[in-house]
């Protein structure tokens, strides 16, 4: 039970710290069309900034401000580079993003050596919510969650019941017509850009304390948030939640079941077809949890090619 309880709780939040960077993305595509490979490169950026200002500033402001930082840094992305390309398609969008990727991770390297940083929790938070059992909840993680809920629900507000949300709505949809209408389309998107990095330099401040900050961490969370935006539906922000949720809490219940692929298969009725497979069904769920989330993937793609929200072509 003790286990049920503990892994529920992680999955969920580690589902909603996903959500928060995959909103981002998410956000973006549905706008402008354009797949950020630089995306989870925001969120090292904002783990890194909130490490060097907590030492100036203090944890919470630092957290704050780096989130600013990496919002400014994605309007001068969108403005001064993704902007000259846009009209190229998107070949070339996603060669310039790609490339950032790079640019931004041998700049970390060069500025804080090739390994991890000591950027943890503060003291004034590190302390126990309350107890599960014999395990002693972490506060910081409940907070955690709450940011990321808060952070979807302010942009489920702003997209349905601003005037804002109107007319990001509308330079979705009808870009042109909204032009004509006298709103500064690219102005729209250069903000909705900067909105979307500034939800993944949030994410990386919060969760590089909790977590380990070190040059890898774009490379390691990127590829998962991916997989939860096709999974969940290209531009779909609700199959973003429900595809999040559903991804943290198949890797948290996955890292801590002990039983091998062949039984798992067994209580689920399929123990013949595991007996045919022969010696690779002797892994552990355990050892194998890291490609369950690729797997659950190429599964939704050959189901239903455009995600579980996403619209049909």
């Amino acid at each position: 039970m003790e286990f049920l309880t503990v892994s529920l709780l992680n999955g969920v939040i580690y589902g909603l710290l996903l959500f928060m960077v995959s909103a981002g993305l998410t956000l973006i595509f549905g706008m402008m069309g354009v797949l950020n490979f630089a995306h989870a490169s925001f969120y090292m950026v904002g783990a890194y900034l909130a490490y060097t200002l907590q030492k100036v500033v203090g944890f919470t402001t630092a957290v704050v401000l780096s989130t600013v930082l990496v919002g400014l840094l994605g309007v001068i992305v969108e403005r001064f580079f993704l902007r000259r390309v846009h009209k190229h398609g998107h070949a070339h969008e996603l060669l310039l993003t790609f490339g950032l990727t790079f640019i931004i991770a041998e700049l970390i390297k060069l500025f804080y050596g090739n390994f991890s940083v000591e950027y943890r929790v503060p003291e004034f938070l590190n302390f126990a919510a309350f107890q599960v059992f014999s395990t002693d909840y972490p506060f910081y993680r409940l907070l955690m969650g709450v940011v990321s809920l808060l952070v979807f629900g302010l942009i489920y507000l702003l997209l349905t019941r601003t005037r804002v949300g109107i007319v990001v709505r509308a330079a979705i949809h009808r870009p042109q017509m909204a032009e004509a209408l006298g709103h500064n389309v690219p102005l729209v998107f250069m903000a909705v850009f900067g909105i979307g990095a500034a939800l993944a330099g949030l994410a990386g401040a919060l969760a590089g304390a909790f977590y380990t900050t070190n040059p890898n961490m774009a490379l390691e969370l990127g590829v998962i948030v991916f997989v939860v935006v096709v999974v969940g539906g290209l531009g779909s922000m609700a199959g973003a939640m429900i595809a999040s949720l559903l991804i943290g809490l198949i890797s948290s219940f996955a890292v801590g079941v002990d039983l091998s692929l062949a039984s798992l298969l067994g209580l689920l009725g399929a123990g013949d077809w595991a007996q045919q497979m022969g010696g690779l069904m002797t892994l552990k769920v355990s050892s194998v949890a890291a490609t369950i989330p690729f797997a659950l993937m190429l599964l939704i793609l050959l189901i239903r090619p455009s995600g579980l929200m996403g619209e049909k072509g």
